[in-house]
């Protein structure tokens, strides 16, 4: 798989908080939930997004945020409003002085707010990502983007909007799912640009040379790969594709799968079920044993001590 299509693989796609807030000018919501990545849509009215290093950013309707955490923020209407309420980690929401708010602001199925007519409407979205396959596209990230109305054309706002609020059966599947395709479509969208920033590796995989080769390394990471193979698929000379990736790419294909499968394993490690044995066999390494030294010699630390870190 892809980078950005890893970033919502597995359990971490699955169950994110989703919301329908709606309310009325002057708002502010300090949002403090410590959640790796969030999403807001606007499907009226306007937000702005406020970060405590003084960058504000607007958004009006059909436009939509993605905002990289943990670190907190402040999300207001309009944006010098000082913070009336406080979103804290678990979404539990209370005044900035305690009081619980979570039954005077419900409003409905998945909605919540100060009254259902309020001028803004802002469905909001929050994973609690983890990982290393997730950090290396998520580092790339600026704190805030906006994608707005005219730059994509899809119905997804729409189609949540509507269905945010019903309760039947296997909605929540279904919110997860639309949820997905509008955070991917976003940051796809925003990958695109050509002042975005996205990192080389990302950018390379539009090359007609270097992204083939990308997609088989990140589809089949546990194949016994050689640049000579790799040249053979694309068609060209040894000398040509190395040259071509490492000038793209910033690094030889062998090193960069090096990264990419370690960056699995980081991250496999933690299924509960995983072995090290397991894991190494889905990420190309001949044994546990291998697998260990090299994840040592590059993290610094056993998959052992790898795990204990993150189940504390």
């Amino acid at each position: 798989m892809d980078a950005l299509t890893a970033l919502l693989d597995g359990p971490r796609a699955r169950g994110a908080f989703l919301l329908r807030s709606v309310l009325t000018p002057p708002w502010s919501l300090r949002i403090q939930d410590e959640a790796a990545l969030s999403i807001a849509a606007v499907v009226r009215g306007a937000a702005y997004y406020v970060g405590d290093d003084g960058e504000t950013v607007a958004a009006g309707p059909g436009d939509v945020m993605v905002i990289r955490g943990p670190e907190p923020y402040t999300v207001a209407e309009p944006p010098g409003t000082a913070p009336q309420i406080v979103i804290h980690p678990g979404q539990r929401c209370t005044t900035p002085d305690g009081v619980d708010l979570a039954d005077v602001m419900h409003l409905g199925v998945r909605t919540w707010g100060t009254h259902e007519a309020g001028l803004t409407l802002v469905i909001t979205g929050a994973y609690q990502l983890s990982g290393e396959v997730s950090r290396r596209l998520l580092s790339a990230l600026p704190r805030v983007l906006v994608v707005a109305k005219d730059e994509w054309d899809t119905p997804l706002l729409g189609i949540l909007a509507e269905e945010i609020a019903k309760d039947r059966a296997g909605q929540e599947a279904v919110l997860d799912r639309l949820l997905d395709l509008m955070l991917i479509t976003a940051l796809r969208t925003f990958l695109a640009r050509p002042s975005s920033g996205a990192p080389a590796w990302y950018r390379a995989q539009a090359d007609p040379l270097v992204g083939p080769s990308l997609q088989l390394l990140h589809h089949n990471p546990a194949h016994p790969w050689t640049v000579a193979e790799l040249a053979t698929k694309a068609g060209v000379s040894r000398a040509l594709l190395a040259r071509r990736f490492a000038e793209l790419v910033g690094e030889p294909p062998m090193a960069y799968l090096a990264g990419w499968r370690l960056a699995l394993a980081a991250d496999l490690l933690l299924e509960p079920e995983a072995t090290l044995a397991a894991v190494a066999r889905k990420v190309g390494y001949g044994s546990a044993f291998a697998l260990s030294a090299a994840f040592k010699r590059v993290r610094g630390m056993s998959p052992q001590a790898h795990r204990e870190q993150y189940s504390t």
